[in-house]
């Protein structure tokens, strides 16, 4: 426990000198607003979008916390707790990158039904707006309620843009901008090549969905591979923890260094394994 109360001292004394240390600069306000924007789309691709930055981040010290605080309670082993700790911190990160890969899969599936539909619209002689409107009740199931939202914003506004704006904001997809921002080309110019190009792009985004799934389903088993080779020691290291030797072994600062560089060449290790096996995703060019 001395060690826990050693290091947590020390994290407390450098975010007091912090300010003096490393002042800020505008480049660090920027690249602050960025991470913060990267998270909220995150949170957003997550289906949470009513979950602040703060309180997802408070959340995540307040589990990392509690499970370091468990596993002091029951093992008194200041590594394993320490090991707890850092796991419970990125938890909820994992969940919400889980959650966002999911509902980022599955958003790429509709997509090119979301503008054959807007084609079938346009074509039948409905304007723009009613036509994004229209898929809140005729649109794929998982989108309607962002669509919805639009219908109302357009109606209380009675601006178009205003409501690609916000409905841009809720989806937070790239696909999604590259689609409303052709939609608002061709409002605030004009022309007869909409549906065309409309076509064109749902016809690309199956080829690009197809050409996707058939890569991940190849890398599956890379990040598969990533997430038993990172469980098993730990796994070990519980079994152990149920042995009153081991815990009396690892209760020591021997043990507490063992499991500390465990746990750092672990988590080394797994974003390797995950950098080696992550498929490109697009960025928000038109955000």
């Amino acid at each position: 426990m001395s060690v826990a109360l050693g290091l947590a001292l020390g994290a407390g004394l450098l975010l007091v000198l912090s300010p003096r240390l490393w002042p800020a600069s505008p480049d660090g306000s920027a690249r602050a607003r960025g991470l913060t924007a990267s998270v909220h789309d995150r949170l957003t691709h997550a289906g949470l979008p009513g979950v602040s930055v703060s309180s997802f981040l408070a959340l995540s010290a307040l589990v990392g916390l509690a499970s370091g605080v468990l596993v002091e309670a029951f093992l008194r082993v200041d590594g394993a707790a320490l090991a707890a700790a850092a796991t419970g911190l990125v938890l909820p990160w994992a969940v919400v990158g889980a959650r966002s890969a999911s509902r980022r899969r599955a958003h790429r599936e509709v997509w090119p039904d979301v503008v054959d539909h807007l084609v079938s619209a346009v074509r039948a002689g409905m304007g723009l707006p009613d036509a994004v409107a229209s898929l809140a009740v005729a649109g794929p199931a998982l989108l309607r309620p962002a669509f919805r939202d639009f219908a109302s914003v357009h109606r209380t506004t009675g601006s178009f843009a205003v409501a690609l704006d916000e409905l841009k904001e809720q989806l937070a997809d790239p696909t999604a901008d590259r689609i409303l921002e052709t939609l608002r080309m061709a409002r605030e110019v004009g022309g007869t090549q909409l549906p065309d190009v409309l076509r064109g792009l749902a016809r690309f985004l199956r080829e690009e969905a197809a050409i996707r799934s058939e890569a991940e389903a190849r890398q599956s088993w890379v990040v598969n591979a990533a997430k038993l080779g990172v469980a098993a020691p730990w796994i070990i290291l519980a079994l152990l923890s149920t042995r009153s030797e081991a815990v009396a072994a690892y209760d020591t600062p021997t043990g507490t260094v063992i499991i500390v560089v465990g746990l750092v060449v672990s988590a080394i290790a797994y974003r390797l394994m995950l950098a080696l096996g992550r498929l490109p995703e697009d960025r928000r060019w038109f955000a």
